[in-house]
């Protein structure tokens, strides 16, 4: 029966057959089965449910009245009722398929796989049950068994494109996104107007970083179905990796305007407002998707990356702990879990975190990176080479490396830039409409701006307090844009007297903190964070300020065009290496790096006993952080120690990991591991006095002491050190030289071995060079505060000078330097 005419016309015979005979069953039955093809489903159940009850049972009364139920949606009658039918045909397609159908919109998964499997064993070439087992494995996570049901579906129906759209699903979840792109391609050769495919291909493109293709494939989507919300939340997705905030938020709102409870759209204006350094508000928006599905996985990915990034790390670790349940496959999620351990310092959990993400997409060049930080971090060399390899190698042929990963590893300067580029343009796109419009200001005084994490109890802090407070005011307004926490420390209080204004800019977004420099009408914006911890150089893509400067807080360059320039040395950056860097040199007379002369060290009378060394040795030191450590360094330390009886090497533990593993190290190289002595973190005052239960510091490279060689420096302790090649790794000759210690310096390993095997060995000529350090501390260059200070405002004048004269960025050389 399908015509509406046959249809009333045997509805009107079983009418009358009952008429005359009301126990006829069989008619009850059938004028059942008319009234459902009618749609009239509540009278034909009533009917149906008459007719079953025929002695003996019916099979085929079962049978449709299962498929009404199928239907009407009523899966629990309808899984009750294909039980009780299979009692009297086991073997029954119709009540096999019923019931496996009900079990699956009931979730019941592994009821339905059971019930499927017993229907394929006497009915293998039913090919929709074959379909429904791919479903119902899918649904259950098996999705290798799953796959492998869907092909056996098409190879009974090679036309089933729905199984290449389930393919397609499964492959997307398993990060297989070529595989599943292939599968969505397939589906849509088939069905053209399959938009669940269509939306399938945007989602991979995504994926595979194909942004245009992917906004191509939304437009396509949206074409088969316009108020299709899920397309227009793919269209915002897509927009938002291009960089289209404003129209990545209308496509948003344009799918929640059709699909108000969308998930995946109030997490796309999430991420909008996360990106736009908008915090609290995109909390709230994530929040909104999470309540409209708390099963969305990425909602959770976004709370716990909102969480991370205002240092609510238990927080964090507790929403993406939610959402890797939710989703085991969401790479992002491992990537944000690894990054809250990394920062928590429970560097096992990093790696396990980032090693699972890498498990789900091998092709990821910077967690690879990471996870060879985490490694360096515990001082373990496992394959540390052929990491190091593969990390410059990915850096080389233009994959996404961390610069801040990528600064300790053995590398060149050369290198070091194109990793900062390819970071700059994937993450940091000028803005195509600037904050700062043109105009030249005309200000008394120039007007400097101090962006930083770090104005409370921090190196930066600790370094360039004393040139905050020697600026000279009546040249320049000094203005401190804070984006990090306020500790309630001394030296929190002290940097925020140092200042004319200090603003507490952490709670604002990017978007808000570079309209702020704009009103302020900052000429020079001084950046004191490059890519270290904390950063947030999306205020200086925006290009708030004329002038936008590169200083002290990250050792290399930034690789893009809205940094006009770096404050350097002719130490850090000889003149031949100005090509690898995208900024302009403004090379200082002496050290780049400013030093604060009113550093208090504790008045504590240093008893070596009290750290652990003995009173008699000679006591070699270094306080770098223990990622700085590599094994080349390690060994040369060793071959001093071997060389050196009687002497100790006193290091900082960061980690009991990286302490145990030293020791294994030292083992290994002939060296008893009692000679390796660590030492704990201690308050910045007692921590310099500690210094002079020491007799010698040694440098590491490539990426050497900085901070930790001028707090040696400070406190009267030598330091030797080897010259390398980059930034980072030619910090410590920079001291040197400008504290008049070039003898100090050396420029190879066996050199820098030997120097410091001489000095351990020649007390008369150690003492010498202690005394000269302690005589000369406070007349040479190094610490001097105040000097310092004029120089760094000479190069902040030659820049603005070029600025007011409509010139470019230029190298400056502040009278002094080497030309």
């Amino acid at each position: 029966m399908h015509d509406k005419g046959d249809i009333a016309a045997a509805a009107k015979l079983y009418r009358r057959i009952i008429d005359a005979n009301p126990n006829n069953l069989h008619a009850v039955h059938f004028l059942g089965v008319a009234e459902a093809a009618a749609g009239n489903i509540d009278r034909a159940k009533l009917l149906m449910t008459r007719s079953l009850q025929s002695k003996p049972v019916n099979v085929e009364f079962i049978e449709n009245y299962a498929a009404v139920l199928h239907r009407a949606g009523e899966h629990d009658e309808l899984v009750r009722l294909c039980q009780h039918g299979l009692q009297f045909a086991p073997t029954s397609l119709g009540l096999l398929h019923g019931s496996a159908a009900g079990l699956l919109a009931l979730s019941r998964h592994s009821e339905a796989i059971e019930h499927l499997t017993r229907l394929l064993i006497h009915h293998p070439r039913h090919f929709p049950a074959h379909f429904m087992l791919g479903s119902a494995l899918a649904k259950s996570r098996q999705y290798e068994l799953a796959l492998a049901s869907y092909d056996q579906a098409l190879q009974l129906n090679p036309q089933l494109a729905e199984a290449h759209l389930d393919k397609g699903t499964i492959h997307f979840a398993t990060c297989r996104y070529n595989d599943a792109l292939s599968a969505y391609d397939n589906a849509l050769t088939l069905r053209p107007d399959l938009a669940a495919a269509a939306l399938g291909r945007c989602y991979a493109l995504i994926q595979l970083g194909r942004r245009d293709e992917a906004l191509a494939a939304a437009d396509h989507t949206l074409k088969l179905q316009p108020d299709l919300p899920e397309a227009w939340a793919g269209r915002g997705n897509a927009l938002l990796d291009l960089g289209r905030l404003e129209d990545a938020a209308a496509a948003y709102d344009r799918a929640l305007t059709i699909g108000p409870y969308l998930a995946s759209a109030w997490s796309g204006h999430g991420n909008i407002l996360l990106r736009s350094g908008r915090q609290r508000d995109a909390e709230v928006a994530f929040d909104r998707a999470i309540a409209a599905d708390a099963a969305f996985a990425e909602a959770w990915l976004g709370r716990g990356t909102v969480l991370l990034s205002l240092g609510r790390h238990h927080d964090a670790a507790a929403a993406l702990d939610r959402a890797t349940v939710l989703n085991p496959g969401l790479v992002s999620a491992w990537l944000a879990k690894g990054q809250v351990a990394y920062l928590e310092k429970r560097y096992d959990d990093a790696l396990v975190a980032w090693n699972r993400a890498l498990d789900l997409n091998p092709d990821q060049s910077a967690v690879a990176a990471a996870c060879l930080r985490v490694k360096l971090h515990q001082c373990d060399w496992t394959d540390f080479e052929s990491g190091c390899a593969s990390v410059r190698s990915s850096v080389r042929s233009g994959k996404l490396v961390s610069p801040f990963m990528f600064v300790a590893i053995p590398s060149t300067s050369a290198e070091q830039l194109q990793c900062a580029r390819t970071w700059a343009e994937n993450n940091f796109r000028l803005q195509s409409s600037p904050v700062w419009r043109g105009e030249r200001y005309t200000h008394d005084r120039i007007r400097i701006g101090y962006l930083s994490a770090d104005f409370h109890q921090h190196a930066t802090s600790q370094l360039m307090a004393g040139v905050f407070e020697h600026h000279d005011r009546t040249r320049f307004e000094i203005t401190a844009i804070s984006i990090g926490p306020n500790d309630g420390s001394d030296m929190r209080r002290r940097i925020e007297a140092a200042f004319e204004r200090f603003v507490d800019a952490k709670p604002q977004s990017d978007t808000q903190i570079a309209e702020l420099v704009r009103a302020l009408e900052v000429d020079i914006l001084v950046d004191l964070k490059g890519y270290t911890q904390d950063a947030r150089t999306g205020i200086l893509a925006m290009r708030p300020a004329p002038i936008q400067v590169n200083y002290l807080g990250f050792p290399g360059t930034i690789g893009a065009g809205f940094i006009d320039y770096i404050v350097a040395d002719r130490n850090v950056i000889p003149e031949h290496d100005y090509d690898c860097y995208v900024e302009k040199i403004a090379w200082l007379p002496e050290s780049y790096q400013a030093n604060d002369r009113d550093r208090a060290i504790a008045d504590l009378m240093p008893v070596r006993a009290e750290h652990g060394l003995p009173d008699d040795a000679f006591v070699f030191c270094c306080f770098n952080d223990n990622y700085k450590i590599t094994p080349d360094v390690f060994s040369s330390w060793m071959r001093i120690l071997a060389a050196v009886e009687n002497s100790v090497l006193w290091l900082f533990e960061d980690n009991p990991t990286a302490a145990d593993n030293l020791r294994r190290e030292a083992q290994a190289r002939g060296v008893a591991p009692r000679r390796l002595v660590f030492a704990q973190r201690l308050p910045t005052s007692a921590h310099l006095a500690r210094h002079r239960c020491a007799d010698l510091f040694l440098d590491t490279v490539p990426y050497g002491a900085h901070t930790t060689a001028s707090d040696a420096l400070w406190t009267g302790l030598p330091v030797v050190t080897c010259l390398g090649e980059t930034f980072a790794a030619r910090v410590g000759a920079s001291l040197l030289n400008a504290i008049r210690l070039p003898e100090l310096i050396t420029t190879t390993p066996a050199a820098y071995e030997q120097l410091a095997i001489e000095l351990a060995n020649d007390p008369a000529r150690l003492a010498a060079l202690r005394a000269k350090l302690a005589r000369d501390r406070l007349t040479t260059p190094l610490y001097d505060t105040e000097q310092y200070t004029r120089d760094l405002e000479t190069a902040y004048a030659a820049m603005m000078e070029r600025h007011m004269a409509g010139l470019p960025p230029d190298h400056v050389r502040v009278p002094g330097t080497t030309v």
